[in-house]
């Protein structure tokens, strides 16, 4: 364990918490990926600008929030695995990687304001279907901790 993953944990223990830090940050990535997809596609039925636009700010601030959520992952990680690598921590981490590079991806393409039914449509899919299995590699991650 790295010496400042010692002095982070050391200081929330001496304050009374003792939970894992990465599902506080974690949700907000997560969330705002599903909400992405739901906005995204729900600005074709009515054809809506307004539901494109909070689709795409769900795509900003998703990715914005994958910088704490990760530091907070590989803290957890550090503290509560010792850093071992096994194939559920290796496939939260790439596909966790992948998730972060779409959402990059459609901020960069996207144009809200000329909302069609094209290949950047087919990435929000994409990416909720990488949250699904982020979330999931995730849960037996940590389940299989408190199992």
């Amino acid at each position: 364990m790295t010496e400042l993953t010692q002095i982070i944990f050391g200081y929330l223990t001496k304050i009374g918490f003792n939970q894992p830090l990465y599902p506080i940050f974690g949700q907000l990535t997560m969330g705002m990926v599903i909400a992405a997809f739901l906005f995204r596609y729900m600005s074709f039925l009515p054809k809506s600008k307004v539901l494109a636009r909070t689709a795409y700010h769900c795509v900003i601030l998703g990715f914005l929030s994958c910088i704490p959520a990760a530091f907070a992952g590989v803290l957890d990680w550090q503290h509560r695995f010792e850093g071992i690598w096994d194939g559920w921590v290796i496939l939260h981490m790439v596909l966790g990687v992948l998730m972060a590079l779409f959402l990059l991806f459609i901020a960069i393409k996207d144009d809200p304001e000329n909302v069609k039914f094209d290949k950047i449509t087919a990435f929000y899919l994409l990416n909720f279907i990488l949250a699904c299995g982020v979330g999931f590699s995730a849960g037996e991650i940590f389940f299989r901790a408190t199992a």
